[in-house]
């Protein structure tokens, strides 16, 4: 998710703005969740589930990664993704910006 997040920050904001996410990451200012061994089950049943979308690995691991954690907010780009999905511990996330 880092590499995925640094693209996106590199390629749509700059180097200076990737620079400064990762040094965000390496000054404790951002945490980074990582996948847990449960998790990977969910992932693919949330990617199957959400084929016709298509739903990847990646925004999978975020949603399961909020329902283990209770996160109910989710900040993304990707608001045709999250805002289709129906998490298990809400509603449905509210997403920012």
């Amino acid at each position: 998710m880092v590499t995925e997040v640094s693209y996106l920050v590199g390629t749509r904001l700059g180097a200076t703005a990737e620079v400064r996410f990762l040094g965000d990451l390496a000054s404790g200012h951002l945490g980074v969740e990582p996948v847990a061994a449960n998790d990977w089950l969910r992932i693919a049943e949330l990617v199957h589930a959400y084929r016709d979308l298509p739903l990847g690995t990646v925004d999978a691991s975020v949603i399961t990664a909020a329902e283990r954690l209770g996160v109910t907010t989710v900040a993304t780009m990707d608001r045709r993704h999250f805002s289709v999905v129906r998490p298990l511990h809400c509603d449905g996330f509210d997403l920012v910006p």
